[in-house]
């Protein structure tokens, strides 16, 4: 019978984050309890892995002995079982403080920035997995190579871990090396502005020390004085790694990879889209960079699966096309976008966009009406708030009056599914980073029912 080493406490444990921690305590040994405010698909599959979680608050169900409780800043304060355990005196600590402990003792290749984290994260981990590296890896997704958010070796050398720029979490990481995607102005609920969000990217490139090898995309600047080696990538010309050459072929991206003007491959992605295009490149410059062979990273990222809720196929037949994505951000939808409008120039595409948090909506309203505008039929539901109240009149009318479309729709739930079940549109996409994700069964079924 194998000993357990302890009690470790999570507080909001089915987050994409929080989870994919609870697992990795959960193979080291220890019993694993957690409270959070639904129970989800994520949720139960923890609960099968043996975890103990409860959805509502209540004290008389976290354990008397912890070895530490770990919650998730999107908790607040107000919550009952938080207070207790700061009433209680029991050490508490932030998701990304418990992963910068981890990353104190591994090779860490961190991946930062406002967008593609979560993809190119997973892309790595395969082309670990592909070359045969013992590694943890930390994924904001379910890989669908992996089927999970974590994936464990015994005896790890490496851990891949998505850098989160929410909350500064970010700077808790131990880095040895970094990939920077870019930075847009987002979390303005946490940052005062965009340079200060630039200010917490340059300290976070500073983390990575002389030693280390900093990535980034070759629009960015600010890191000339990062003492770190510094490698940029993009599709342009004056780029250290670049992809040339792209080319849509029955459905699918090519292009070539190049490396300071050397021809390396020609990769065929299973994932569509520029943006695709560009974490490929970025993965693969950091796998070069760190020894891996050319071909071994050819063959990861051609058999790349792709991650749930990123550009997700969920029906892909000839008389429907059904997408799902997390695009929460107007680059992100744009980008998702445009690579919906190159696969399906000539059909009709209806966008489901459900904005995540007040504050988000009132920052970009004009962004997301503008990105949503590419496309010829949206649908509008009401905002997500997450960890928010509202605020006042900040509601999804606000992007909603800015869309220059006049097929465009405010609706509720209830109403989209009616809609779609009528309607049957060919070309469909949900988008957003709230518990839309949790309708994608109810909108499959909605776009095939007779």
């Amino acid at each position: 019978m194998v000993k357990v080493k302890g009690s470790i406490y999570f507080l909001g444990i089915g987050g994409i984050g929080m989870s994919a921690l609870a697992r990795y305590f959960r193979q080291q040994g220890y019993a694993v309890y957690g409270y959070d405010l639904h129970r989800t698909p994520l949720t139960s599959v923890l609960e099968n892995e043996g975890m103990h979680i409860h959805y509502q608050p209540a004290i008389d169900k976290i354990p008397e002995k912890l070895e530490k409780v770990i919650y998730t800043p999107a908790i607040p304060e107000s919550n009952a079982e938080f207070a207790y355990l700061q009433e209680k005196g029991i050490a508490m600590m932030k998701r990304a403080e418990a992963i910068g402990e981890i990353s104190q003792n591994l090779t860490t290749l961190a991946v930062a920035g406002t967008h593609g984290k979560t993809s190119i994260t997973a892309m790595l981990a395969h082309i670990l997995q592909t070359a045969g590296l013992p590694f943890i890896a930390f994924i904001g997704g379910i890989s669908k190579n992996f089927g999970s958010n974590f994936v464990n070796h015994k005896n790890p050398e490496y851990l891949v871990v998505e850098a989160d720029e929410f909350d500064r979490s970010f700077l808790q990481l131990h880095p040895d090396k970094a990939i920077i995607t870019s930075i847009d102005a987002d979390h303005l609920d946490i940052y005062s502005d965009i340079d200060d969000l630039r200010y917490a990217f340059k300290q976070f490139a500073l983390k990575v020390g002389s030693k280390g090898t900093l990535i980034y995309h070759q629009g960015l600047i600010g890191f000339e004085d990062v003492g770190a080696h510094k490698i940029s990538y993009g599709l342009g010309e004056n780029t250290a790694f670049a992809g040339k050459n792209m080319r849509i072929e029955s459905g699918h991206f090519y292009f070539e990879l190049w490396n300071r003007g050397h021809l390396l491959t020609e990769i065929k992605m299973q994932v569509p889209g520029r943006h695709y295009i560009e974490n490929a490149i970025a993965a693969a410059a950091m796998a070069i960079s760190s020894g891996i062979e050319v071909q071994t990273v050819k063959k990861a990222l051609e058999t790349f699966a792709g991650v749930e809720r990123r550009f997700d196929y969920r029906i892909n037949e000839s008389g429907c096309v059904y997408i799902d994505d997390y695009a929460h951000h107007p680059a992100e939808l744009r980008a998702t976008l445009e690579a919906v409008r190159t696969l399906y120039p000539e059909k009709k595409i209806t966008a489901i966009f459900q904005p995540h948090l007040y504050s988000r909506t009132r920052d970009f309203a004009d962004g997301f009406a503008k990105a949503l505008s590419l496309i010829d039929r949206i649908i509008l539901l009401e905002i997500y708030p997450a960890r928010e109240k509202p605020i006042p009149g900040v509601t999804s009318r606000l992007i909603y009056d800015k869309i220059e479309k006049s097929d465009k729709y405010l609706m509720t739930k209830t109403e989209l599914l009616q809609f779609l079940q009528k309607e049957k549109p060919e070309v469909v996409l949900s988008l957003g980073a709230g518990d839309i994700g949790l309708m994608v069964q109810d909108i499959e079924q909605n776009l095939i029912a007779e």
